[in-house]
């Protein structure tokens, strides 16, 4: 059901899971969609320039730290600019892009002129040879070097898929938290981030504010050697998308209210507030850009309470994209249902899907809030949260998970949760157990 002006579109296809039974007086419905995309034509191989017609089909902008502590040691500098040369290279032929440097101000250094190249043999050799012009000096102002890259963006109306990477090794001190505040609220929806942390002196919040703002991922290079294959990988998975702007969109009846909206896997993500209604009793939900990939939901629905026997259809789950002038294509769809039954058995049954998205929901809150209490100096509250995250990381099979916890805290009883942090935990490995917090493991149907 993929539009025909965007010929490489995956198809799309949701499933609903959900235990549909509720006791009498019950109100809440839960259910996890699972959206999956198919088909693009997307194998690693090199892709034609675009559809018809020739030009770009998708735009990528490389923002890179240039502050003056990208100095320290110099090695990260050298390791950065081999690192975007890789990601240069990934690029498939046809994709317009630039490389922006970023201090306290953004700069071209790629193609410059306030334009994007289109990546060919020659364009990709001119950009890494401008890779010299990457020279730590200067403070840190993120919100600079996105709002540059929205105008480079801007540029390319006829683009419909934009990704930026952005790279940076310290905090944003250089803007007031109200100025990046105003570039992202502009550029959500526009354009998609990832942006990845190296070292240890920035922080895991304020890369996790950008990229969830702008629906990409966040993750730490804690040594600036690992900065290549991780550019490389990123850039390749920018590569793979192939339509842009999807949405969920969520109709419930009259009197029924969605509580909220989140994605749980890959990585937790809360959707809710970033609802944009569209019609009577329906709103929409952005989830950026797709390739061949799958994706999980939870939807929280409140209905009207009901007596036994009665059933209603409690939403209706589509998969759109948006078109100009208030229409969509829809994509795919499904339907959550809810039943009021006596049988205690049928009502009382926990969905496994949900249960274990529920779980995992919990693990990242526990991680988060049990960091922040042990830097907050709060031990005991520490201690009890991250005890919880062991338990629900064993519970729900988050093995990875698990693993990163164990750097942090001794772990006495896995499933009764009871730990003792560790002595001398390296910032590194308490930054990557907070920024690996929200990747989730998919539940084993």
């Amino acid at each position: 059901m993929a539009s025909p002006s965007t010929p490489n579109a995956p198809h799309f296809t949701v499933d609903i899971f959900q235990n549909e039974y509720l006791a009498e007086g019950s109100r809440e419905v839960n259910a996890i969609v699972t959206v999956a995309a198919t088909g693009s034509g997307v194998d690693g191989r090199p892709q034609p320039a675009a559809a018809e017609g020739g030009g770009p089909d998708a735009a990528v902008v490389v923002m890179i730290d240039c502050s003056g502590s990208m100095d320290h040691p110099p090695t990260k500098m050298r390791n950065t600019r081999e690192a975007t040369a890789a990601a240069i290279d990934t690029l498939r032929d046809g994709v317009a892009f630039a490389v922006v440097a970023g201090t306290h101000e953004a700069t071209e250094v790629y193609p410059g002129g306030g334009a994007l190249a289109v990546a060919d043999s020659t364009t990709r050799a001119a950009a890494k040879q401008a890779l010299r012009k990457l020279t730590p000096l200067g403070g840190t102002a993120i919100g600079t070097w996105l709002a540059l890259a929205h105008r480079l963006f801007e540029t390319r109306p006829d683009i419909t898929i934009r990704h930026g990477i952005l790279l940076t090794d310290g905090k944003n001190e250089h803007e007031k938290p109200a100025e990046l505040q105003h570039v992202l609220d502009r550029a959500a929806g526009y354009f998609t981030a990832d942006c990845r942390g190296v070292g240890t002196n920035w922080e895991v919040a304020e890369l996790r504010r950008i990229s969830s703002a702008l629906l990409g991922t966040v993750d730490i290079v804690a040594e600036p050697a690992g900065l290549a294959d991780d550019f490389r990988a990123m850039m390749a998975a920018a590569m793979d998308k192939q339509v842009a702007d999807v949405a969920l969109r969520v109709w419930t009846p009259a009197n029924a209210v969605v509580k909220y909206v989140k994605q749980v896997a890959p990585a937790v993500e809360d959707l809710t507030d970033r609802r944009t209604d569209t019609g009577p009793r329906a709103g929409d939900y952005p989830t950026g850009s797709w390739g061949d990939e799958s994706r999980d939901y939870h939807v929280c629905i409140e209905v009207p309470a009901a007596a036994v026997g009665d059933e209603m259809l409690a939403a209706r789950i589509s998969l759109v994209l948006p078109r100009t002038g208030g229409t969509a294509d829809v994509l795919s769809q499904g339907l959550v249902r809810a039943v009021w039954t006596d049988d205690l058995a049928s009502s009382t049954r926990i969905n496994q899907q949900v249960a274990h998205y529920t779980g995992q929901a919990e693990l990242a809150a526990s991680i988060q809030e049990g960091l922040a209490a042990h830097r907050a100096g709060d031990v005991d509250q520490a201690t009890a949260k991250l005890g919880a995250a062991v338990r629900l990381a064993r519970a729900t099979g988050n093995d990875g998970t698990f693993r990163l916890l164990q750097k942090v805290v001794d772990v006495v009883d896995a499933e009764e949760g009871t730990v003792r942090f560790r002595k001398n935990v390296s910032a590194a490995d308490s930054m990557t157990l907070e920024t690996k917090s929200t990747k989730t493991v998919r539940v084993k149907r």
